[in-house]
């Protein structure tokens, strides 16, 4: 799987656009707590089955810094980047 941030962050869009908890269109500069309701369960959850995609562990001090789609995507470029 390609890891560009254009991808990734498709993949991301996808993943959280298929949880029917998220009634919201999702793009980039969406606040995935905020602005999709998700709670803490939901957002882990949600990073599980992007981790598994990518094949990468997104470790939970990076999370902590995560508010929107294009955060997260970022992080997880930088750490496929580095594997």
């Amino acid at each position: 799987m390609s890891t560009d941030m254009e991808t990734i962050t498709r993949l991301i869009v996808e993943t959280l656009v298929a949880n029917p908890k998220v009634t919201r269109p999702v793009v980039g500069a969406t606040v995935i707590v905020e602005d999709l309701g998700l709670d803490s369960l939901a957002v882990m959850n949600f990073v599980m089955q992007i981790e598994d995609k990518l094949d990468v562990s997104l470790p939970l001090d990076r999370l902590a810094d995560v508010r929107t789609v294009d955060d997260l995507a970022h992080c997880f470029a930088q750490l496929k980047a580095q594997s």
